[in-house]
């Protein structure tokens, strides 16, 4: 992939094994995110915590294999490696269902951790990482170190409250969720407002914030940037699974914004790189340069000949 310009991230919370019906994978949207970023030439490290057991090995060597920095994934003997029964419907769409309490529930603060952080580009987390007081405590505490701060807010029932989410959402520097978490955190925040657009903005006065992007499913995403909207309809394609796209969304959407494009230009890579990954199996296909471009290109030209 291109490279502008050293740029350095850092994935905060879950690395875990995703069992399917007939196989098993590692993942975890901290693990994606970083691997995607990594994929497009930025600094990648995780903190986050394994058990002291096979599983755990195996996402280290996974990781090391990816050339992402381990060094901050700390280990317990206490809690396993997490794991997460995945089930994928008839369309493509994941449900899941994760294993409480994980290793990774109890990340526990440290200094070292407050120095990389402050030492780092950009700080990437969700709500899920939130549902155990350790974890929680230690994000809390790295966050304000933080130089820009990105919340992907991917709820998952029963694992969060009002109280955290508002919490996160106010120390963010950029918030992506989808439709449905728009609408839910909306009401929430018991919005007046009926429209797309105008909840999205209702949501960063309260949260005050100027970077809000919100994914569509195949109907693509809206990014609110800066007092502008700027859209992208989506990738019409065969999804394989679902899982990961999201991920790889907002990896390369943050990378592509940190590194200078412009907001539309930021926004239709992401929303291509997302498709591709869901007309893949697994969250972390392999995706060269080459098929990006000419998957962009292909839908450009399909657009302008209709």
């Amino acid at each position: 992939m291109e490279k502008k310009y050293a740029l350095s991230a850092i994935s905060y919370g879950e690395v875990l094994f995703d069992l399917f019906p007939t196989h098993k994978k590692i993942g975890g949207a901290p693990l994606n995110v970083a691997i995607r970023m990594k994929s497009l030439g930025v600094q990648s490290k995780i903190i986050s915590k394994i058990g002291l057991d096979e599983e755990g090995q195996e996402i280290i060597d996974y990781l090391q294999s990816k050339e992402i920095d381990t060094n901050y994934i700390q280990k317990s003997k206490d809690y396993r490696t997490g794991v997460v029964h995945v089930m994928i419907n008839e369309k493509g769409n994941a449900s899941y269902d994760i294993a409480y309490p994980s290793a990774w529930d109890k990340i526990e603060q440290d200094e070292d951790l407050l120095s990389l952080v402050s030492n780092t580009d950009v700080l990437i987390f969700g709500s899920l990482i939130c549902r155990d007081e350790v974890s929680r405590n230690t994000l809390f505490a790295i966050i304000h170190h933080s130089n820009y701060s990105v919340f992907d807010v991917n709820l998952r029932q029963p694992y969060y409250t009002k109280e955290n989410l508002i919490e996160l959402m106010k120390a963010s520097d950029f918030i992506k969720l989808n439709d449905e978490e728009l609408l839910e955190i909306s009401q929430m925040l018991n919005s007046p407002f009926h429209s797309f657009e105008q909840n999205i903005r209702f949501i960063a006065s309260q949260m005050e914030t100027s970077q809000i992007c919100v994914t569509k499913g195949a109907f693509g995403a809206v990014l609110f940037y800066n007092d502008k909207f700027y859209y992208n309809s989506g990738y019409f394609i065969k999804v394989a699974d679902t899982v990961g796209a999201g991920d790889s969304f907002l990896a390369s959407l943050v990378t592509k914004i940190l590194r200078g494009d412009s907001p539309q230009k930021a926004l239709n890579f992401a929303c291509a790189i997302g498709a591709l990954v869901a007309s893949k199996e697994g969250a972390n296909p392999e995706i060269s340069e080459k098929e990006i471009k000419k998957f962009m290109m292909l839908k450009e030209f399909k657009c302008s000949v209709q």
